[in-house]
């Protein structure tokens, strides 16, 4: 079978923040930002080089959507963003101002530090042990 995750929904409260925050400080490619009303935009972003999965930034447009804004794994780490120079890569981020909630640590399988989008998304920087 020819099937693959093309992506994720990630709720936002703004498009052009989230932009800023993935394109701007994680370094992501804009892939796509199209307008589809006045209110809602296609909008999708992934690291340099992703070839299948990408996220889509959808604004949230109602209550309960805007309740799950950072929040969208109850508290777990939500996306894990792979990376094949840990320390280049902590750095770059750690320099843009991404808050991270601890310090690298190495497990044995792999070298991991978690930080937070703007919106309260706990994400895991890995480089794995190969």
């Amino acid at each position: 079978m020819g099937l693959h995750l093309s992506a994720v929904t990630l709720v936002v409260p703004d498009y052009d923040e989230a932009v800023e925050f993935y394109v701007g400080k994680l370094g992501f490619d804009l892939i796509e930002d199209t307008k589809l009303s006045d209110a809602k935009r296609w909008v999708l972003v992934a690291p340099p080089g992703s070839k299948e999965t990408r996220l889509l930034l959808a604004k949230a447009d109602s209550a309960e959507q805007k309740m799950r804004i950072g929040n969208q794994a109850g508290g777990r780490v939500f996306l894990f963003l792979h990376t094949d120079d840990f320390q280049r890569d902590y750095a770059a981020l750690r320099d843009k101002g991404v808050r991270f909630l601890e310090q690298p640590r190495h497990e044995s399988y792999d070298t991991v530090a978690v930080f937070v989008d703007p919106y309260g998304n706990k994400w895991d920087l890995i480089q794995p042990v190969r």
